[in-house]
C-alpha cells in the first residue's frame, strides 16, 4: 500500500465535463481528508474512501471543508488555490491526504504525500498549501 503524490486522473476527464467549480462565492465544495500510511491512494482515486483514513482526538472522518480561492491566471496558467487547513487540537497521525468534491459525489481532485508519518498531539495540524502561482498552485494547468 502506498500512497503516490497526483493529480487524480478522473478529476482531469471531469474537468472536460464541468463537473468541478472552484469558484470562491457559489462554487463547489471540496475537503481534505488525511490518511495513514497503510492508505492506497494516487493517480487512479476517483472518489473519497474511508479506508485506511487517519484517525484521532479531534479528528472527524471525511475530514475538514476547504475554503477556495477564485481561480485566476499567470502568464500562460490557470490555477486554483485553497486557503491553508488547520485541523485544531488534534492527536492524529497522517502520511497524506486527499482533497475532493464534497458538493459532486465526493470525486477526488488530488492526493497529496507528505513524504513520511506527520504527527500533532493535542496540537494543531496545519496543511499548508504552496504559493498560488504558475510554478506553486496546488492546481495548475499550463
Amino acid at each position: 500500500m502506498a500512497i503516490s503524490q497526483a493529480m487524480c486522473t478522473s478529476f482531469k476527464v471531469e474537468l472536460m465535463k464541468g463537473t468541478h467549480n472552484f469558484t470562491a462565492s457559489g462554487g463547489n465544495s471540496f475537503k481534505l481528508a488525511l490518511y495513514t500510511s497503510s492508505a492506497s491512494l494516487g493517480a487512479t482515486t476517483t472518489a473519497y474512501t474511508s479506508s485506511n483514513e487517519a484517525s484521532g482526538t479531534n479528528y472527524t472522518a471525511t475530514g475538514a471543508a476547504l475554503t477556495n480561492v477564485t481561480p485566476v491566471s499567470s502568464g500562460t496558467t490557470a490555477l486554483a488555490d485553497f486557503a491553508d487547513l488547520t485541523f485544531s487540537n488534534v492527536t492524529i497521525t497522517a502520511r497524506g491526504c486527499l482533497i475532493y468534491n464534497d458538493t459532486n459525489s465526493d470525486k477526488s481532485v488530488a492526493v497529496l504525500d507528505f513524504g513520511g508519518d506527520k504527527t500533532s498531539t493535542a496540537g494543531d495540524f496545519t496543511i499548508q498549501f504552496p504559493a498560488a502561482d504558475a510554478s506553486n498552485a496546488i492546481i495548475r494547468i499550463a
